[in-house]
């Protein structure tokens, strides 16, 4: 029986499935914990098979209706497909993704001292951030939207952006595949509203995930000292963004930012 989402401005996401990817670690694992506290029945994926196993284990803690965990490279076209298949499969068709799986492979385009090329960006680190950051977004999305139709689902697609979609040094590509999935989400939103499909974003600023705090003490405080809130954010306020957006139903095709007023 299909789920119906509500129109007076809140969706109870109690029993909703939720897939997120990129759900091992980081922010990814803020939000399931987060929706799991909510009752929300979850599909994790990512390609680290353990520590999905122990963040799946956390949800269960917090309350979640139900959690699964996929492996999949959201690269890779088949793997997406045969992803969705197997969610439809064991859960039913999804109400809301959350695609947050995303990579750096951070480089100045090119770097020159006195005269003399000492490095550039190379097209595999262009590449390999594009087919996780941006070509991933987009299968995951066109997958899911599919699946939802097809059972007559609303739902709702977040795409977790960046800060840096503004542009940021040493960012040509993920700053590319970030200012990407906001402007995916604007066209999702015009496109998929007919089906009762909303779409947004989240811009992240400076978070303090485990790859965060686990930089040097004095780069992080060159970093924190930027941030007008004078702190870094904790994934938890991410986490509650996106939980915000699934549970409004008159949000669709915009970006919240969550970065403590800082600004590239």
């Amino acid at each position: 029986m299909t789920s119906r989402w509500v129109h007076n401005g809140a969706m109870n996401i109690k029993g909703k499935n939720i897939v997120i990817t990129g759900g091992a670690r980081g922010l990814g694992a803020a939000m399931a914990t987060r929706l799991a506290a909510a009752g929300a029945d979850l599909a994790l994926v990512d390609l680290d098979e353990a520590a999905l196993a122990e963040t799946a284990a956390r949800c269960r803690e917090e309350g979640a209706a139900g959690v699964q965990t996929y492996v999949a490279n959201v690269a890779v076209e088949a793997e997406v497909e045969a992803l969705f298949d197997a969610i439809v499969e064991a859960q039913g068709a999804p109400h809301g993704l959350v695609n947050n799986a995303g990579v750096t492979r951070d480089a100045l385009l090119v770097k020159y001292r006195d005269g003399e090329q000492l490095s550039k960006m190379t097209l595999e680190q262009w590449q390999t951030v594009m087919d996780i950051n941006l070509t991933g977004v987009f299968l995951c999305g066109r997958e899911v939207a599919a699946k939802m139709i097809e059972a007559g689902r609303r739902g709702c697609i977040i795409n977790i952006a960046s800060i840096s979609r503004a542009g940021n040094m040493g960012q040509t590509n993920y700053s590319a595949t970030k200012a990407g999935v906001e402007a995916m989400a604007v066209v999702w939103a015009k496109e998929l509203a007919r089906y009762g499909i909303r779409a947004a974003s989240v811009a992240p600023g400076f978070i303090g995930t485990e790859m965060v705090m686990a930089m040097k003490p004095e780069a992080r405080d060159k970093l924190t000292s930027m941030i007008p809130a004078g702190r870094v954010g904790n994934p938890d306020e991410i986490a509650h963004a996106v939980q915000f957006i699934l549970e409004n139903d008159y949000v669709s095709g915009r970006c919240i930012e969550v970065d403590g007023a800082l600004r590239l």
